[in-house]
């Protein structure tokens, strides 16, 4: 099975609680790459590729990290990776 990309926006009061870091820091214990952002309209962009299985588990890991109370909604979508990250960064 290839790897995917799995790109997720999450809303709610995901802005300025330390949202980003916290997903950054989940990603660690995860074999997952990728970005996670900040939106001008106030959602989180959570950008990740590596096994589906995996995603799947680092995107629950996220929501079980204590940011699930402060989440509204998530909007997934799945494509084919098309690499180009190097480790898990938070950017701008």
């Amino acid at each position: 099975m290839g790897r995917s990309r799995m790109t997720i926006l999450y809303s709610g009061r995901v802005q300025g609680v330390g949202f980003r870091y916290n997903a950054k820091s989940v990603a660690m214990g995860y074999d997952v790459a990728g970005t996670v952002r900040n939106l001008s309209d106030g959602r989180v962009e959570l950008v990740a590729e590596g096994e589906r299985a995996e995603l799947e588990s680092f995107r629950q890991a996220v929501r079980d990290s204590g940011l699930e109370r402060i989440i509204r909604d998530e909007a997934v979508t799945c494509e084919p990776a098309r690499g180009g990250f190097r480790g898990f960064e938070i950017v701008s």
